[in-house]
């Protein structure tokens, strides 16, 4: 059963790009998700905090100035990156404001995954992510304001109160079964990945759901503006792994961490806070970043640079 959680896990984008095309032949069969969808969100943040170990924390703590450097990197570079890109485009305030959401969410839990297919320092990776998701509910919303506020009024507090509800709260109560339950819980453990490659899927099928008729009369321009973001953000995080000195298997892990960002939280935060269409550069992003990202997985994973460290974890 692990096996095929793996193997679930690891199409995430095959099942994103399935529900985005239910969602956009049939939106109904996904449209009644729109009043549940940040509790479809919510129980993907339990799972997470359920798989996580006091040992996926220990890097923070070895090596604080290592995370404090990648964290900086992503909430710097993404949402500038955000609203740059949507300047340079001239997109329409709704979907610039989304370009803007997508950089200030915090990395994409998949990146682990990714860090691990890419033989990169997938310790390092989840230090990341989890650290800059606790950062979210500050961050996201501060950087959302400061980039967005020229398009649409923003309000800080309702985006912090959303993300302590959906993202926090039930991070914290994964990471409590975890820690009172462990025995329990390592025995249903590989369910919580595939139960939230599920639910990114349902929210991108959604976006594209509510999103329809728009599609039709959408310029190439947000296509164009989400592959620019995910790749300058990729090539910026290794340029910064570089700058900060890492090793390549470390920069390797701050492309990813840098690169993908969790979108689908970002889409939750559209549909509450703002439009539809904010929701939808947040849920190409999540399709586009996981199919890069993935390419560049299996490239690095055949040139891997440090086959002493290989032999010696065989041995």
């Amino acid at each position: 059963m692990r096996r095929i959680s793996e193997l679930l896990t690891r199409l995430l984008v095959v099942w994103v790009i399935l529900a985005g095309v239910i969602g956009y032949v049939h939106p109904p069969a996904l449209t009644f998700l729109r009043d549940e969808i940040e509790w479809l969100f919510a129980f993907t943040m339990l799972g997470i905090g359920a798989v996580l170990t006091p040992q996926d924390f220990v890097p923070v703590g070895k090596q604080p100035h290592w995370v404090l450097l990648g964290t900086f990197a992503q909430f710097a570079i993404m949402p500038a990156l955000g609203f740059l890109v949507a300047r340079l485009l001239r997109l329409p305030p709704d979907l610039a404001l989304g370009m803007i959401l997508v950089g200030a969410v915090p990395g994409a839990m998949a990146s682990n995954v990714i860090s691990y297919l890419a033989k990169a320092d997938v310790a390092y990776s989840i230090a990341l992510t989890s650290i800059s998701t606790f950062l979210a509910p500050l961050l996201t919303p501060l950087l959302t304001y400061l980039y967005g506020r020229q398009y649409v009024p923003i309000a800080f507090w309702p985006m912090f109160l959303s993300i302590i509800k959906i993202v926090i709260a039930p991070l914290l109560i994964g990471l409590a079964l975890r820690r009172f339950f462990a025995r329990a819980v390592a025995h249903v453990d590989f369910v919580f990945p595939v139960l939230s490659t599920l639910a990114i899927a349902l929210i991108c099928g959604l976006v594209v759901a509510l999103n329809r008729d728009y599609l039709a009369h959408l310029s190439a321009l947000i296509f164009v503006a989400v592959v620019l973001h995910n790749g300058l953000g990729m090539l910026l995080g290794y340029g910064a792994g570089a700058l900060y000195r890492f090793d390549s298997k470390r920069r390797r892990t701050l492309c990813f961490e840098v690169g993908m960002q969790n979108a689908g939280l970002g889409a939750v935060l559209a549909l509450k806070h703002f439009s539809v269409q904010t929701a939808l550069p947040n849920a190409l992003f999540a399709t586009w970043c996981i199919i890069t990202a993935s390419v560049l997985a299996e490239v690095w994973s055949r040139f891997n640079p440090f086959p002493a460290l290989a032999q010696t974890k065989r041995m």
